[in-house]
């Protein structure tokens, strides 16, 4: 008989990663980045946990889907195309897979977050 599925609660202390995005994307600042993953599904696609980042700006390349909400800070997200979106704290938003552009941190944030990446 198998475990039933439990209920993951952001309540419980989960280890802290530590680390900074790939020094060829960053634009400017010496941004940095701690995640607290609170929960992967067994296919390795889907995650969910809690990110933070100080001051700084980096290119990014979505091959994932994530939602965001905001809990702290203020960001700037710039596509590609030059469309310019700015979130702040309370703020809830999606990025879907193939967004390519700019992620900039204004104030230091902390970010709820749940990302769905199809395997293969």
């Amino acid at each position: 008989m198998s475990t039933p599925p439990r209920i993951v609660s952001f309540r419980v202390t989960t280890p802290a990663q530590h680390s900074a995005p790939a020094a060829e994307s960053i634009l400017s600042g010496q941004p940095q980045v701690t995640t607290w993953n609170h929960y992967t599904d067994d296919s390795k696609q889907f995650f969910a946990g809690i990110w933070a980042a100080t001051h700084g700006a980096w290119r990014v390349r979505y091959t994932e889907h994530e939602l965001y909400h905001l809990l702290a800070g203020r960001i700037v997200i710039v596509a590609t195309s030059g469309e310019r979106y700015e979130f702040a704290a309370g703020d809830t938003f999606v990025i879907p897979a193939g967004f390519v552009g700019t992620w900039e941190v204004l104030e230091d944030c902390r970010k709820i977050y749940a990302i769905f990446e199809r395997a293969g």
